[in-house]
């Protein structure tokens, strides 16, 4: 039963809850820079313009050889493509294939622009393929071959048209992870799949497998042919190094490379040196400088190298494609890397906070970056970025709050931690044994008692977050969300949700509307709570529950509360809209970023939004209007 307390404010609530603007203008990505790289290209005929690929569908470009970055296009029509392979005509450089894998489903496309990445056309030949690995011949341009998960596929006419030159439904031949071309024979191509290499010399119509020397079982993420040598072709699986003599009729295992460092995602061969050859690892960068016979580290060990880029007229200037680190650049030969990701970001915001003080000062709590993500910190309103995690220990931080003396907790999948300013170091204050960890999923600090929602109940806190006891009557079960209003408190598991009427001191579970889940809930300003499920959003009314209007059940990926405009918050994830509402009856649609939202904040005339992979999104409220980006543009 709702109190009459609830029901006096019903009006106040509504008025004020379309203190929210019609629209957001001008949004844009602030940072945090850095994230996951896949794709590193060289223009051939203007070396000081580089593409970079993403796992997002976004191409990114470079005109000062990868110091500087910028937004190119996007390819697909979400945002699930990861773009492993960009090739482009060493005769004319307006045309360019990106071939894009999703995670997501099994299917994919390649992509073709004759304008320079202006604009951009699916082949139809081959859409619908998982293109893991595309390949140019070097020896004709025109002929483009693809390997698929289920097999290998090949153009001769610039991709207007496709034809499958593996045997169909072969069992061996499926799960192409990487695809090489002789230089001289277009028809001699190696297809290196998750279980060892193989090969055809004549275009696809025999093939054989190339396992001479080869551990078996070996999964093959990279093949290169000398360009002046055909006859040697190198080979990284995750059983290590290869190289042959003979055109991959038999491997030598190469020494020189840990046991530890031996998935080795891709090799390439310096374009002026071929005895150079560098191979980027789980633990970093490699380098061989007598053609395989002894390699040594040159890189950090705790780098993830997903590509590497020689600079085909300096060889000293090496760009990395990382992990969680973004582009890591050199200058020097490789003797020391250094962060180069202005205007690239590729970072999943799950929280972020401004600081009730200086509304210029923002943080952002970030997931799946380990040692390179954490918390982040702008004292600029976006424009630069420092990390400040120290303590978290690569933990993924899902929720960052401040309490109204300032202080910062952040709840992550290792536990609760909080910030000390003077030693610049985050100290984990739950569970209190430093081996121990807990998935801290919510946090509520609103008013004197403090409340944590964890995969292992409900914890409380009377006094500032010094201690922390569990709720015992609540059991230990997984609580995705926790939150408070006046006196009440509402804790949500997946299937149910207890309420609390006095400060947390006695809960009971209340009936709620049949669902199959909950994905989020809140606790509007009167009390009131709402739930977000499959079947759609339902919220508390004065004679039990109401299900909100407009928005279409299973649309809706996030529901919040935003105290400062008094209103509810949804995130449509079909449209990655955010709509408010003040009575669930009607909702005003009050922020496209053109993105996948996680969380936003309102703060002044200034939304704030952490995405699923661009990063802090900023954006004034006003009258305006935004434009999504589009497929292709420069």
């Amino acid at each position: 039963m709702l109190s009459l307390s609830k029901l006096r404010l019903v009006v106040g609530f509504f008025l004020v809850g379309w203190a929210l603007g019609l629209y957001a203008a001008d949004a844009k990505s602030v940072g945090p820079e850095g994230g996951d790289v896949r794709k590193l290209a060289v223009v051939p005929d203007n070396p000081d313009r580089i593409f970079l690929g993403t796992s997002s569908g976004r191409l990114y470009v470079s005109d000062d050889r990868g110091h500087n970055w910028r937004r190119f296009a996007h390819l697909g029509e979400g945002f699930d493509y990861v773009l492993d392979s960009i090739e482009i005509d060493p005769t004319n450089s307006k045309i360019m294939y990106v071939a894009g894998w999703s995670i997501e489903s099994q299917s994919g496309e390649v992509f073709k622009s004759t304008d320079g990445g202006q604009s951009w056309k699916s082949l139809p030949g081959i859409k619908g393929k998982s293109v893991h690995a595309l390949h140019m011949a070097p020896s004709d341009p025109k002929i483009l071959v693809a390997g698929a998960l289920d097999g290998v596929y090949r153009s001769n006419d610039g991709g207007d048209s496709w034809i499958r030159i593996s045997p169909e439904n072969h069992h061996d031949i499926k799960d192409i992870g990487s695809i090489a071309i002789d230089p001289r024979n277009p028809d001699v191509v190696y297809a290196g799949t998750y279980h060892l290499a193989w090969k055809t010399a004549d275009g696809g119509q025999n093939w054989h497998q190339i396992n001479r020397g080869m551990i078996d079982d070996s999964d093959v993420f990279s093949i290169i042919v000398d360009p002046k040598e055909p006859n040697v072709v190198y080979a990284s699986a995750c059983s290590g190094i290869y190289t042959s003599q003979a055109a991959g009729e038999l491997f030598h295992k190469v020494p020189g490379i840990p046991f530890s460092s031996r998935r080795t995602r891709v090799l390439k061969q310096d374009p002026r040196n071929a005895n150079i050859v560098y191979a980027g690892t789980t633990e970093g960068l490699w380098r061989t400088e007598d053609a395989g016979k002894t390699w040594k580290r040159i890189s950090s060990p705790n780098v993830i190298v997903n590509d590497v880029l020689v600079h085909p007229t300096d060889p000293n200037l090496i760009l990395l494609a990382t992990d969680r680190e973004g582009v890591l650049i050199s200058t020097n030969g490789a003797r020391a890397f250094v962060g180069s990701n202005h205007g690239f970001t590729q970072r999943q915001v799950a929280s972020v906070v401004v600081d009730d003080k200086n509304p210029n000062k923002i943080y952002a709590g970030t997931i799946n970056d380990h040692e390179f993500g954490g918390v982040f910190v702008s004292d600029d309103g976006g424009a630069k970025w420092q990390q400040m995690s120290a303590g978290l220990g690569g933990h993924d931080v899902f929720k960052v709050r401040q309490d109204e003396k300032g202080n910062l907790f952040a709840a992550t999948n290792g536990g609760l931690f909080r910030y000390n300013p003077k030693a610049h170091l985050w100290m984990k204050i739950l569970p209190a044994r430093m081996d121990q960890h807990l998935n801290v999923y919510d946090l509520d600090l609103n008013g004197q008692i403090w409340f944590l929602a964890t995969a292992d109940g409900v914890y409380e806190s009377r006094n500032a977050g010094a201690s922390w006891v569990p709720v015992e009557s609540l059991g230990k079960q997984v609580f995705i969300s926790v939150r408070s209003s006046a006196k009440t408190v509402a804790a949500a598991a997946y299937a149910k949700v207890y309420e609390s009427a006095n400060d947390g001191h006695s809960w009971e579970q209340i009936h709620i509307p049949l669902v199959s889940y909950i994905s989020s809930m809140t606790v509007d300003g009167n009390g009131y709570v709402w739930l977000n499920s499959p079947q759609g959003i339902f919220h508390q009314v004065s004679d039990g529950w109401e299900k909100a209007r407009e928005l279409t059940q299973d649309k809706v990926s996030m529901l919040d509360f935003d105290a400062a405009s008094n209103s509810v918050v949804a995130i449509d994830k079909e449209s990655n809209t955010v709509f408010a509402s003040a009575d669930g009856h009607h909702w005003r649609s009050v922020f496209n970023p053109g993105v996948p939202v996680r969380s936003v904040v309102f703060t002044g005339d200034q939304i704030f939004a952490g995405t699923k992979f661009d990063g802090v999104i900023k954006a004034d409220l006003n009258q305006g209007s935004r434009t999504n980006d589009s497929q292709g543009g420069n």
